[in-house]
């Protein structure tokens, strides 16, 4: 018997969602195998959004399930997943009812898929909604406190396009050219879905994809004049790049061969130069000291939400405690390879207090507070000259990725 068109999309869709709440994967790690029989790239991509609006709105989907049965579904029994699947792409993708029930039933058999069918029957008579913000799950928010309240309506869409510029002065002409809004100088925001490798200046190298809160922290250490700067965990290369760019010679150490490469390729195409470094930072020794040291450490990554929503699901005190000895062990080092008078950036990807605040309060360097002037309109520093993003800041022009950012200086 045939299979509807789509279906195998929707298995794989599947497959991610299993692989992220079941397995505590990624998306990226278990997309490679979920999609392996899946042969065209937009059914692909289908795939990947709807598992990624089911883990967006994942709590709220679940509600409106519990709310349409009599006995509540185990959170890992296929019929929930199907039917989170079946909600992710009639509330938030818009396929028509008749088109999901087609697409997405014949992943169940006998009861269960008589269950789902009747679940979703009765949640399109009652015209079923999801709110305007996502609800996060309980942990996060506990974790997150205040932070989660604000973060919220920056996480219900999948974020923009970014781009960073390599000549930060022709910020007018590339914004003319691609037809984009800029919200600091060097920066381009594009809406999502953009083919980045056939838009105008890539080929020639003058811009790369980075989010513009990943852009900030090496847009404070400012102007390098010929200084040297070390570039720590640097892979896939934004911020060498932006260092290179700002006049700094840039030692760019990574572990990865795979995103080492990414760099070198990035490095390649802009015609910016750095000194690449493959080692284990916790191991290598440089020959000489820094000016200026940009530690963008390795984090549990949960300020990605907008475009990495499995971190919603499968991070806690486990990964955050893990981290957060692994960016303490890294900020000591650093310290230790600064000249005199030299500067140090820290930064994560992260809304964890743990891996932010709690490593920053740490270092025994003399402060260097950020100040609001350095950055873009509508953020601010925080009292202690830190810097704390989070997708929902920025909401009328798409919001931005959470970070947390500090700077000092060592005592000449």
């Amino acid at each position: 018997m045939a299979q509807p068109p789509g279906i195998h999309a929707r298995r794989a869709a599947l497959r991610l969602l299993d692989a992220v709440l079941r397995r505590g994967e990624t998306l990226d790690q278990s997309f490679a195998a979920a999609t392996g029989d899946v042969r065209r790239p937009e059914d692909k991509a289908l795939a990947r959004a709807i598992a990624g609006e089911a883990l967006r709105w994942l709590a709220d989907v679940d509600a409106l399930i519990d709310g349409a049965t009599r006995q509540r579904l185990p959170d890992d029994a296929k019929p929930r997943m199907v039917l989170r699947l079946m909600l992710a792409q009639w509330l938030r993708l818009g396929t028509p009812p008749h088109a999901v029930i087609a697409t997405a039933l014949p992943l169940l058999a006998g009861g269960p898929r008589r269950l789902a069918h009747g679940v979703f029957s009765t949640l399109t008579k009652q015209s079923a909604t999801l709110p305007a913000a996502p609800t996060l799950p309980e942990a996060v928010r506990q974790r997150w406190g205040a932070l989660a309240d604000e973060a919220a309506p920056g996480l219900a869409e999948p974020p923009p396009l970014d781009l960073a510029l390599r000549d930060p002065s022709e910020t007018a002409h590339w914004a003319n050219q691609l037809a984009a809004e800029s919200l600091a100088p060097g920066h381009l925001r594009l809406p999502r879905g953009a083919a980045v490798e056939t838009l105008p200046g890539f080929a020639e190298g003058a811009w790369w994809v980075q989010d513009l809160a990943a852009s900030l922290p090496a847009r404070l250490l400012g102007a390098g004049e010929g200084r040297h700067a070390l570039d720590l965990c640097a892979a896939p290369g934004g911020k060498t790049l932006q260092l290179a760019a700002a006049g700094w010679q840039v030692t760019a150490l990574d572990v990865s061969k795979r995103r080492l490469e990414l760099l070198r390729d990035n490095l390649g195409r802009t015609g910016l130069k750095a000194g690449v470094v493959r080692a284990d930072a916790l191991a290598w020794e440089p020959k000489h000291r820094f000016d200026a040291i940009l530690l963008d450490a390795p984090c549990t990554a949960t300020g990605t939400a907008r475009r990495h929503p499995d971190v919603l699901h499968r991070i806690g005190p486990r990964q955050i405690a893990e981290m957060a000895e692994l960016q303490s062990a890294l900020l000591a080092r650093a310290a230790e390879w600064l000249k005199p008078g030299g500067v140090l950036v820290y930064a994560v990807c992260s809304m964890e207090r743990e891996e932010g605040e709690g490593r920053a309060a740490e270092v025994a360097l003399d402060p260097l507070p950020i100040r609001g002037e350095e950055l873009p309109g509508g953020l601010a520093a925080t009292a202690e000259g830190w810097l704390r993003t989070s997708p929902g800041m920025l909401a009328d022009h798409g919001g931005l990725d959470g970070f947390f950012v500090a700077r000092w200086r060592k005592a000449e």
